[in-house]
Protein backbone atom coordinates (compact mmCIF):
# COMPACT_ATOMS: atom_id res chain seq x y z
CA UNK A 1 0.00 0.00 0.00
CA UNK A 2 1.53 3.42 -0.78
CA UNK A 3 1.02 6.42 1.74
CA UNK A 4 2.34 9.97 1.39
CA UNK A 5 5.52 10.27 3.50
CA UNK A 6 5.67 10.93 6.85
CA UNK A 7 8.19 13.54 7.99
CA UNK A 8 8.33 13.30 11.58
CA UNK A 9 8.80 10.60 14.27
CA UNK A 10 5.80 8.65 15.64
CA UNK A 11 6.08 6.58 18.96
CA UNK A 12 3.24 4.73 17.58
CA UNK A 13 3.75 0.70 17.55
CA UNK A 14 3.21 -1.00 13.98
CA UNK A 15 0.59 -3.34 14.84
CA UNK A 16 -1.91 -0.22 15.77
CA UNK A 17 -3.71 0.11 12.31
CA UNK A 18 -4.57 -3.53 11.10
CA UNK A 19 -6.01 -3.62 7.38
CA UNK A 20 -7.82 -7.15 7.80
CA UNK A 21 -9.33 -7.21 4.32
CA UNK A 22 -7.18 -8.37 1.86
CA UNK A 23 -8.44 -5.88 -1.14
CA UNK A 24 -8.19 -2.74 1.11
CA UNK A 25 -5.43 0.04 -0.09
CA UNK A 26 -4.34 3.10 0.73
CA UNK A 27 -4.67 5.11 -2.59
CA UNK A 28 -1.19 6.54 -3.92
CA UNK A 29 -0.47 9.95 -3.86
CA UNK A 30 0.23 10.03 -7.58
CA UNK A 31 -3.40 8.49 -8.00
CA UNK A 32 -4.65 12.03 -7.90
CA UNK A 33 -7.83 10.33 -4.79
CA UNK A 34 -7.92 11.32 -1.44
CA UNK A 35 -7.40 9.03 1.50
CA UNK A 36 -11.37 8.61 2.48
CA UNK A 37 -12.06 9.59 6.11
CA UNK A 38 -11.47 5.93 8.19
CA UNK A 39 -7.68 5.39 7.03
CA UNK A 40 -6.49 8.91 7.46
CA UNK A 41 -2.79 9.11 8.54
CA UNK A 42 -4.45 10.74 11.80
CA UNK A 43 -6.49 7.45 12.33
CA UNK A 44 -3.42 4.89 11.59
CA UNK A 45 -1.42 6.97 13.34
CA UNK A 46 -2.50 8.99 16.18
CA UNK A 47 0.66 10.76 17.51
CA UNK A 48 1.40 11.45 14.12
CA UNK A 49 2.17 15.37 14.15
CA UNK A 50 3.48 16.10 10.26
CA UNK A 51 3.12 14.84 6.85
CA UNK A 52 3.91 15.66 3.19
CA UNK A 53 1.18 15.53 1.34
CA UNK A 54 -0.77 16.86 -1.58
CA UNK A 55 -3.72 19.45 -2.72
CA UNK A 56 -6.67 17.46 -4.22
CA UNK A 57 -8.99 19.93 -4.61
CA UNK A 58 -9.56 23.91 -3.50
CA UNK A 59 -12.04 25.98 -3.67
CA UNK A 60 -13.45 29.57 -1.61
CA UNK A 61 -16.55 29.77 0.19
CA UNK A 62 -18.15 31.86 2.19
CA UNK A 63 -19.31 30.77 5.75
CA UNK A 64 -23.04 31.30 6.34
CA UNK A 65 -23.56 33.14 9.77
CA UNK A 66 -24.77 31.27 12.84
CA UNK A 67 -28.48 31.32 13.07
CA UNK A 68 -29.48 33.20 16.11
CA UNK A 69 -31.54 31.23 18.91
CA UNK A 70 -30.98 28.52 20.91
CA UNK A 71 -27.36 27.44 21.20
CA UNK A 72 -26.37 23.53 20.61
CA UNK A 73 -25.00 21.49 23.45
CA UNK A 74 -22.15 20.58 21.52
CA UNK A 75 -19.56 20.60 23.48
CA UNK A 76 -15.62 21.35 22.92
CA UNK A 77 -15.99 24.29 20.56
CA UNK A 78 -14.40 25.02 17.51
CA UNK A 79 -12.47 28.35 16.24
CA UNK A 80 -15.21 30.39 14.29
CA UNK A 81 -14.84 30.56 10.82
CA UNK A 82 -14.62 34.32 9.65
CA UNK A 83 -17.44 35.73 8.12
CA UNK A 84 -15.40 36.47 5.18
CA UNK A 85 -14.49 33.81 2.35
CA UNK A 86 -12.52 31.03 3.35
CA UNK A 87 -10.67 28.35 1.65
CA UNK A 88 -12.04 24.77 1.55
CA UNK A 89 -9.01 22.16 0.78
CA UNK A 90 -9.32 18.71 0.15
CA UNK A 91 -5.78 16.73 1.22
CA UNK A 92 -4.71 13.30 -0.67
CA UNK A 93 -3.87 12.86 3.42
CA UNK A 94 -3.87 14.48 6.70
CA UNK A 95 -2.47 14.41 9.85
CA UNK A 96 -5.56 17.17 11.41
CA UNK A 97 -8.82 15.13 12.44
CA UNK A 98 -11.90 16.01 10.64
CA UNK A 99 -15.23 16.11 13.36
CA UNK A 100 -16.41 12.80 13.69
CA UNK A 101 -17.52 10.42 16.06
CA UNK A 102 -18.10 12.22 19.10
CA UNK A 103 -14.74 14.03 18.72
CA UNK A 104 -14.58 17.99 17.70
CA UNK A 105 -11.86 19.09 14.83
CA UNK A 106 -8.25 19.68 15.21
CA UNK A 107 -6.80 22.79 14.26
CA UNK A 108 -3.60 22.68 12.77
CA UNK A 109 -1.35 24.29 10.03
CA UNK A 110 -0.83 23.78 6.54
CA UNK A 111 2.76 24.83 4.57
CA UNK A 112 3.33 25.56 1.26
CA UNK A 113 5.95 25.19 -0.75
CA UNK A 114 7.27 29.13 -0.30
CA UNK A 115 7.17 28.39 3.32
CA UNK A 116 3.90 30.14 4.44
CA UNK A 117 2.09 28.54 6.82
CA UNK A 118 -1.95 28.77 6.81
CA UNK A 119 -4.06 28.48 9.83
CA UNK A 120 -6.75 25.61 9.63
CA UNK A 121 -9.24 26.54 11.81
CA UNK A 122 -11.49 23.51 11.35
CA UNK A 123 -11.76 20.05 9.49
CA UNK A 124 -14.83 18.34 8.77
CA UNK A 125 -16.40 15.33 7.12
CA UNK A 126 -18.06 15.69 3.64
CA UNK A 127 -19.44 12.36 2.93
CA UNK A 128 -16.09 10.36 3.61
CA UNK A 129 -13.30 13.29 2.62
CA UNK A 130 -11.42 15.58 4.90
CA UNK A 131 -12.02 18.85 4.17
CA UNK A 132 -9.84 21.77 5.57
CA UNK A 133 -11.31 25.31 6.61
CA UNK A 134 -8.34 27.31 5.88
CA UNK A 135 -7.82 30.80 6.58
CA UNK A 136 -6.93 33.51 3.97
CA UNK A 137 -4.56 36.19 5.00
CA UNK A 138 -2.17 38.92 3.02
CA UNK A 139 -2.64 38.68 -0.82
CA UNK A 140 -5.54 38.06 -2.64
CA UNK A 141 -8.13 35.25 -3.20
CA UNK A 142 -6.43 34.39 -6.66
CA UNK A 143 -3.17 34.07 -5.06
CA UNK A 144 -4.45 31.71 -2.57
CA UNK A 145 -6.07 29.11 -4.87
CA UNK A 146 -2.70 29.59 -6.84
CA UNK A 147 -0.38 28.42 -4.25
CA UNK A 148 -3.30 25.43 -3.38
CA UNK A 149 -3.67 24.70 -7.35
CA UNK A 150 -4.66 20.50 -7.39
CA UNK A 151 -1.35 19.06 -7.38
CA UNK A 152 0.64 21.31 -5.24
CA UNK A 153 3.02 19.61 -2.25
CA UNK A 154 2.48 21.00 1.05
CA UNK A 155 2.72 20.19 4.82
CA UNK A 156 0.00 19.46 7.14
CA UNK A 157 1.06 19.77 10.73
CA UNK A 158 -0.01 20.24 14.73
CA UNK A 159 1.80 22.56 16.76
CA UNK A 160 2.36 22.47 19.73
CA UNK A 161 -1.00 23.89 20.96
CA UNK A 162 -2.87 21.62 18.26
CA UNK A 163 -1.02 18.74 19.70
CA UNK A 164 -2.27 19.44 23.26
CA UNK A 165 -5.72 20.07 22.26
CA UNK A 166 -6.09 16.58 20.32
CA UNK A 167 -4.47 14.88 23.13
CA UNK A 168 -7.00 15.82 25.45
CA UNK A 169 -9.35 14.86 23.02
CA UNK A 170 -8.12 11.18 22.23
CA UNK A 171 -7.54 10.75 26.29
CA UNK A 172 -10.65 11.59 26.77
CA UNK A 173 -12.51 9.76 23.86
CA UNK A 174 -10.42 6.27 24.75
CA UNK A 175 -10.95 6.82 28.35
CA UNK A 176 -14.71 6.81 27.00
CA UNK A 177 -14.71 3.80 24.75
CA UNK A 178 -13.15 2.17 28.50
CA UNK A 179 -15.85 3.57 30.87
CA UNK A 180 -18.34 2.45 28.55
CA UNK A 181 -17.67 -0.96 28.13
CA UNK A 182 -16.76 -1.33 31.90
CA UNK A 183 -20.42 -0.02 32.87
CA UNK A 184 -22.32 -2.76 30.21
CA UNK A 185 -19.79 -5.67 31.19
CA UNK A 186 -19.67 -5.43 35.12
CA UNK A 187 -23.65 -3.41 35.26
CA UNK A 188 -25.39 -4.26 32.48
CA UNK A 189 -25.35 -0.47 31.72
CA UNK A 190 -25.53 1.00 28.10
CA UNK A 191 -24.04 4.38 27.23
CA UNK A 192 -27.15 6.14 25.23
CA UNK A 193 -24.74 8.96 24.41
CA UNK A 194 -21.55 10.60 25.66
CA UNK A 195 -19.99 14.32 25.43
CA UNK A 196 -16.65 15.46 25.32
CA UNK A 197 -16.91 19.23 26.72
CA UNK A 198 -14.26 21.80 26.91
CA UNK A 199 -11.42 21.57 28.88
CA UNK A 200 -11.30 21.73 32.29
CA UNK A 201 -14.83 20.51 32.44
CA UNK A 202 -15.23 16.87 32.76
CA UNK A 203 -16.68 15.32 30.47
CA UNK A 204 -19.57 12.85 30.56
CA UNK A 205 -21.20 9.64 29.49
CA UNK A 206 -25.47 9.04 29.78
CA UNK A 207 -26.69 5.63 30.88
CA UNK A 208 -30.05 5.03 31.81
CA UNK A 209 -30.44 5.60 35.33
CA UNK A 210 -28.27 6.93 38.17
CA UNK A 211 -25.90 5.28 39.57
CA UNK A 212 -25.42 4.54 43.77
CA UNK A 213 -21.79 6.13 45.10
CA UNK A 214 -20.74 2.21 45.37
CA UNK A 215 -21.49 1.42 42.14
CA UNK A 216 -19.55 4.19 40.85
CA UNK A 217 -16.52 3.50 43.02
CA UNK A 218 -17.07 0.00 41.40
CA UNK A 219 -16.72 1.00 38.42
CA UNK A 220 -14.21 3.19 38.49
CA UNK A 221 -12.15 0.54 40.43
CA UNK A 222 -12.43 -2.13 38.03
CA UNK A 223 -11.70 0.54 35.13
CA UNK A 224 -8.40 1.51 36.51
CA UNK A 225 -7.46 -2.13 36.97
CA UNK A 226 -7.67 -2.49 33.03
CA UNK A 227 -5.45 0.80 32.93
CA UNK A 228 -2.82 -0.54 34.95
CA UNK A 229 -2.53 -3.70 33.46
CA UNK A 230 -1.42 -1.39 30.15
CA UNK A 231 -4.25 -3.02 27.81
CA UNK A 232 -3.00 -1.90 24.29
CA UNK A 233 -5.24 -0.03 21.59
CA UNK A 234 -5.08 -1.13 17.94
CA UNK A 235 -7.89 -0.39 15.21
CA UNK A 236 -9.06 -2.78 12.17
CA UNK A 237 -10.42 -1.52 9.39
CA UNK A 238 -11.78 -3.20 5.92
CA UNK A 239 -14.51 -2.37 2.93
CA UNK A 240 -17.51 -0.88 4.22
CA UNK A 241 -20.46 -3.78 3.84
CA UNK A 242 -23.58 -1.77 4.96
CA UNK A 243 -25.13 -4.95 5.66
CA UNK A 244 -23.04 -6.18 8.05
CA UNK A 245 -22.54 -2.88 9.98
CA UNK A 246 -23.83 -2.89 13.80
CA UNK A 247 -26.91 -1.63 14.75
CA UNK A 248 -27.44 0.53 17.23
CA UNK A 249 -29.83 -1.03 20.46
CA UNK A 250 -33.29 0.19 20.95
CA UNK A 251 -34.10 -0.26 24.41
CA UNK A 252 -37.48 -0.35 26.23
CA UNK A 253 -37.45 3.67 26.57
CA UNK A 254 -37.42 3.76 23.00
CA UNK A 255 -33.66 5.58 23.27
CA UNK A 256 -30.81 3.26 21.05
CA UNK A 257 -27.35 2.47 22.74
CA UNK A 258 -24.45 2.10 21.07
CA UNK A 259 -22.86 3.54 17.67
CA UNK A 260 -23.55 3.36 14.07
CA UNK A 261 -22.55 4.92 11.25
CA UNK A 262 -23.66 7.72 9.92
CA UNK A 263 -26.13 8.03 7.07
CA UNK A 264 -24.39 9.94 4.19
CA UNK A 265 -20.91 8.78 5.22
CA UNK A 266 -19.14 7.93 1.95
CA UNK A 267 -15.92 6.39 2.69
CA UNK A 268 -16.65 3.22 1.92
CA UNK A 269 -14.16 2.01 4.99
CA UNK A 270 -15.22 0.08 8.19
CA UNK A 271 -13.45 1.03 11.45
CA UNK A 272 -13.31 -0.63 14.56
CA UNK A 273 -11.59 0.62 18.01
CA UNK A 274 -10.30 -2.50 19.62
CA UNK A 275 -9.43 -2.09 23.76
CA UNK A 276 -7.27 -5.21 23.46
CA UNK A 277 -9.53 -7.85 25.51
CA UNK A 278 -12.37 -5.55 26.75
CA UNK A 279 -14.24 -3.76 24.19
CA UNK A 280 -14.64 -3.76 19.66
CA UNK A 281 -17.08 -0.63 18.63
CA UNK A 282 -16.98 1.01 15.32
CA UNK A 283 -15.62 4.64 15.51
CA UNK A 284 -14.11 6.98 13.39
CA UNK A 285 -12.40 8.92 16.28
CA UNK A 286 -8.56 9.17 16.99
CA UNK A 287 -7.42 6.97 20.12
CA UNK A 288 -4.56 6.82 22.47
CA UNK A 289 -2.20 3.44 21.47
CA UNK A 290 -2.81 2.10 25.24
CA UNK A 291 -4.83 2.85 28.22
CA UNK A 292 -1.56 2.49 30.01
CA UNK A 293 -1.64 6.62 31.19
CA UNK A 294 -5.61 6.79 31.82
CA UNK A 295 -6.23 6.38 34.67
CA UNK A 296 -10.09 7.41 35.39
CA UNK A 297 -12.08 9.18 37.73
CA UNK A 298 -15.28 9.33 38.16
CA UNK A 299 -16.74 12.28 40.16
CA UNK A 300 -18.93 10.21 42.95
CA UNK A 301 -22.62 11.58 41.97
CA UNK A 302 -24.80 11.62 38.72
CA UNK A 303 -27.13 14.20 37.35
CA UNK A 304 -30.33 13.62 36.24
CA UNK A 305 -31.74 14.18 33.13
CA UNK A 306 -35.49 13.95 33.12
CA UNK A 307 -37.45 13.84 30.00
CA UNK A 308 -40.99 13.26 28.68
CA UNK A 309 -41.17 9.53 29.21
CA UNK A 310 -37.88 8.21 30.13
CA UNK A 311 -35.37 9.36 32.76
CA UNK A 312 -31.67 8.85 32.37
CA UNK A 313 -28.47 9.99 34.55
CA UNK A 314 -25.04 11.31 33.36
CA UNK A 315 -22.04 10.42 34.74
CA UNK A 316 -18.62 12.89 34.40
CA UNK A 317 -15.58 11.91 34.76
CA UNK A 318 -12.08 12.76 34.15
CA UNK A 319 -8.51 11.08 32.49
CA UNK A 320 -5.11 12.24 31.13
CA UNK A 321 -4.33 15.88 30.71
CA UNK A 322 -7.41 16.77 31.64
CA UNK A 323 -7.50 15.30 35.19
CA UNK A 324 -3.88 16.70 35.99
CA UNK A 325 -5.53 20.06 35.35
CA UNK A 326 -8.40 19.45 37.32
CA UNK A 327 -6.21 18.06 40.32
CA UNK A 328 -4.17 21.12 40.03
CA UNK A 329 -7.10 23.88 39.94
CA UNK A 330 -8.69 22.27 42.75
CA UNK A 331 -5.33 21.43 45.03
CA UNK A 332 -4.77 25.43 44.13
CA UNK A 333 -8.47 26.16 45.52
CA UNK A 334 -7.95 24.29 48.26
CA UNK A 335 -4.19 25.63 49.08
CA UNK A 336 -5.87 29.26 48.72
CA UNK A 337 -9.08 28.69 50.71
CA UNK A 338 -7.14 27.17 53.74
CA UNK A 339 -4.77 30.10 53.55
CA UNK A 340 -7.59 32.45 53.39
CA UNK A 341 -9.39 30.68 56.76
CA UNK A 342 -5.77 30.56 58.25
CA UNK A 343 -6.40 26.72 59.02
CA UNK A 344 -4.42 23.28 57.49
CA UNK A 345 -5.63 21.62 54.20
CA UNK A 346 -7.70 19.01 56.05
CA UNK A 347 -9.03 21.70 57.94
CA UNK A 348 -11.18 23.53 55.42
CA UNK A 349 -14.36 21.45 55.51
CA UNK A 350 -14.86 22.59 59.31
CA UNK A 351 -13.34 26.23 59.22
CA UNK A 352 -15.78 26.65 56.58
CA UNK A 353 -18.69 25.46 58.40
CA UNK A 354 -17.46 27.14 61.39
CA UNK A 355 -17.26 30.50 59.14
CA UNK A 356 -21.05 29.40 57.52
CA UNK A 357 -22.13 29.00 61.32
CA UNK A 358 -20.68 32.25 62.27
CA UNK A 359 -22.12 34.45 59.16
CA UNK A 360 -25.92 33.34 59.97
CA UNK A 361 -25.26 34.65 63.07
CA UNK A 362 -23.75 37.71 62.39
CA UNK A 363 -26.62 38.12 59.61
CA UNK A 364 -29.21 37.60 62.83
CA UNK A 365 -27.64 40.34 65.12
CA UNK A 366 -27.45 42.58 62.27
CA UNK A 367 -30.99 42.05 61.03
CA UNK A 368 -32.34 42.56 64.94
CA UNK A 369 -30.46 45.71 64.89
CA UNK A 370 -31.79 47.28 61.81
CA UNK A 371 -35.43 46.00 63.54
CA UNK A 372 -34.23 48.11 66.70
CA UNK A 373 -32.81 50.92 64.63
CA UNK A 374 -36.05 51.27 62.01
CA UNK A 375 -38.17 51.38 65.52
CA UNK A 376 -35.70 54.17 66.68
CA UNK A 377 -36.26 56.46 63.81
CA UNK A 378 -39.68 55.42 62.51
CA UNK A 379 -40.24 56.84 66.54
CA UNK A 380 -38.16 59.68 65.89
CA UNK A 381 -40.35 60.47 62.75
CA UNK A 382 -43.48 60.26 64.29
CA UNK A 383 -42.46 62.59 67.12
CA UNK A 384 -41.22 65.57 64.78
CA UNK A 385 -44.62 65.20 63.06
CA UNK A 386 -46.80 65.43 66.50
CA UNK A 387 -44.41 68.42 66.94
CA UNK A 388 -45.87 70.75 64.33
CA UNK A 389 -49.31 68.96 64.39
CA UNK A 390 -50.66 71.70 66.79
CA UNK A 391 -51.03 74.29 63.34
CA UNK A 392 -53.89 73.98 61.69
CA UNK A 393 -53.67 72.51 58.23
CA UNK A 394 -50.48 70.90 58.56
CA UNK A 395 -49.37 68.48 57.02
CA UNK A 396 -45.64 66.89 57.68
CA UNK A 397 -43.29 66.72 54.77
CA UNK A 398 -39.91 64.91 55.51
CA UNK A 399 -37.21 63.94 52.84
CA UNK A 400 -34.97 61.08 55.42
CA UNK A 401 -31.63 60.95 54.18
CA UNK A 402 -29.55 57.76 54.84
CA UNK A 403 -26.05 57.02 53.59
CA UNK A 404 -26.24 52.53 53.86
CA UNK A 405 -24.14 50.23 52.11
CA UNK A 406 -26.03 47.25 53.02
CA UNK A 407 -27.62 45.03 50.53
CA UNK A 408 -30.83 45.07 51.68
CA UNK A 409 -31.25 48.75 51.92
CA UNK A 410 -34.71 48.71 50.62
CA UNK A 411 -35.51 46.51 53.54
CA UNK A 412 -34.17 48.89 56.31
CA UNK A 413 -36.05 51.65 54.71
CA UNK A 414 -39.17 49.47 54.32
CA UNK A 415 -38.90 48.42 58.41
CA UNK A 416 -38.76 52.47 58.89
CA UNK A 417 -42.01 53.07 57.06
CA UNK A 418 -43.82 50.42 58.63
CA UNK A 419 -42.59 51.51 62.23
CA UNK A 420 -43.55 55.25 61.19
CA UNK A 421 -47.09 54.55 60.06
CA UNK A 422 -48.10 52.69 62.53
CA UNK A 423 -47.63 55.41 65.10
CA UNK A 424 -48.64 58.24 63.00
CA UNK A 425 -51.75 56.09 62.78
CA UNK A 426 -52.32 56.76 65.98
CA UNK A 427 -52.71 60.65 65.72
CA UNK A 428 -54.15 61.23 62.10
CA UNK A 429 -51.87 63.89 60.90
CA UNK A 430 -51.08 63.76 57.96
CA UNK A 431 -47.57 63.56 56.17
CA UNK A 432 -45.86 62.80 53.21
CA UNK A 433 -42.76 61.60 53.47
CA UNK A 434 -39.60 60.50 50.85
CA UNK A 435 -36.52 58.00 52.38
CA UNK A 436 -33.60 57.68 50.11
CA UNK A 437 -30.63 55.13 50.36
CA UNK A 438 -27.20 56.11 49.09
CA UNK A 439 -24.20 54.14 49.01
CA UNK A 440 -21.29 55.89 50.34
CA UNK A 441 -18.90 55.10 47.53
CA UNK A 442 -20.64 56.14 43.90
CA UNK A 443 -20.14 55.22 40.79
CA UNK A 444 -22.46 55.27 37.56
CA UNK A 445 -23.75 52.21 38.38
CA UNK A 446 -24.35 52.83 42.09
CA UNK A 447 -28.10 52.28 43.15
CA UNK A 448 -29.80 54.91 45.59
CA UNK A 449 -33.07 53.37 47.08
CA UNK A 450 -36.20 55.61 47.06
CA UNK A 451 -39.53 55.40 48.94
CA UNK A 452 -42.80 57.21 49.16
CA UNK A 453 -45.39 57.37 51.91
CA UNK A 454 -47.98 59.42 52.66
CA UNK A 455 -51.72 59.27 54.39
CA UNK A 456 -52.91 60.50 51.13
CA UNK A 457 -52.51 57.82 47.83
CA UNK A 458 -52.87 60.65 45.33
CA UNK A 459 -50.01 62.72 46.92
CA UNK A 460 -47.78 59.76 46.84
CA UNK A 461 -48.47 59.04 43.23
CA UNK A 462 -47.55 62.44 42.41
CA UNK A 463 -44.35 62.63 43.53
CA UNK A 464 -43.80 58.99 42.11
CA UNK A 465 -44.60 60.09 38.85
CA UNK A 466 -42.83 63.25 39.63
CA UNK A 467 -39.01 61.32 40.36
CA UNK A 468 -39.98 59.17 37.02
CA UNK A 469 -40.15 61.85 34.71
CA UNK A 470 -37.79 64.95 36.29
CA UNK A 471 -34.89 62.24 37.87
CA UNK A 472 -35.38 58.76 36.06
CA UNK A 473 -36.15 57.15 39.01
CA UNK A 474 -37.23 53.30 38.03
CA UNK A 475 -40.14 52.13 40.25
CA UNK A 476 -43.72 51.94 40.98
CA UNK A 477 -46.47 51.24 43.97
CA UNK A 478 -49.76 51.26 44.83
CA UNK A 479 -52.08 52.57 47.46
CA UNK A 480 -50.03 55.08 49.84
CA UNK A 481 -46.88 53.59 49.06
CA UNK A 482 -44.52 54.23 46.14
CA UNK A 483 -40.62 52.97 45.77
CA UNK A 484 -37.78 52.77 43.22
CA UNK A 485 -34.59 52.90 42.49
CA UNK A 486 -31.87 55.68 40.72
CA UNK A 487 -28.94 54.26 38.88
CA UNK A 488 -25.98 56.63 38.44
CA UNK A 489 -24.32 59.21 40.99
CA UNK A 490 -26.57 60.31 43.48
CA UNK A 491 -25.76 64.50 44.65
CA UNK A 492 -27.39 65.87 47.78
CA UNK A 493 -27.37 69.31 45.85
CA UNK A 494 -28.93 68.20 42.74
CA UNK A 495 -31.11 65.27 43.24
CA UNK A 496 -31.73 65.66 46.45
CA UNK A 497 -32.51 69.65 46.17
CA UNK A 498 -35.07 67.97 43.70
CA UNK A 499 -36.57 65.80 46.17
CA UNK A 500 -37.17 68.59 48.15
CA UNK A 501 -38.71 71.02 45.98
CA UNK A 502 -41.04 68.09 45.09
CA UNK A 503 -42.37 67.60 48.57
CA UNK A 504 -43.12 71.68 48.85
CA UNK A 505 -44.68 71.64 45.46
CA UNK A 506 -47.33 69.19 46.73
CA UNK A 507 -50.36 70.61 47.41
Amino acid sequence: MAAAKILSPSSTPTDYFKVISPTLQIPSPDTGITVPVGILACQRDPLLRKIETTVIACHVSQPSSAPAGKKTKKAVVAPGLPNEPILEIVLHDTVIFPEGGGQPTDTGLITTSDGKAWLVLQAKRHGGHAVHYVKITEGDIDSALSVFAPGSSVTASLGPDDYDRRYDHMSMHTSQHLLSAVLETRLNLPTLSWSLTSPPSPCYVEVPRGMTVEEIRFIQSEANKLVFEGRRVYTEVEELDRDKTVVPTILESGRSAGKGLPSDYTGGVNRVVVIDGVDRNPCCGSHLPTIHNLQLFILPHTETMSRSSTTSARLYFLSGPRLIGYLTTTHEFLTSTASILSCGAPSVPERVSQVVDERKKAEKRVTDLESELAKHIGSGLYHEALAGSVNDGYIFRKHLRRTDDSGNALGLLSAISVAFSEQIAKSQTPYLLVLTSTPSAQTTNSTTVVMVIGSDDKEVRSVGDSLKSQLGVKGGGKGLKWSGKYIGVWKEKKEGGLVDDLLKDVQ
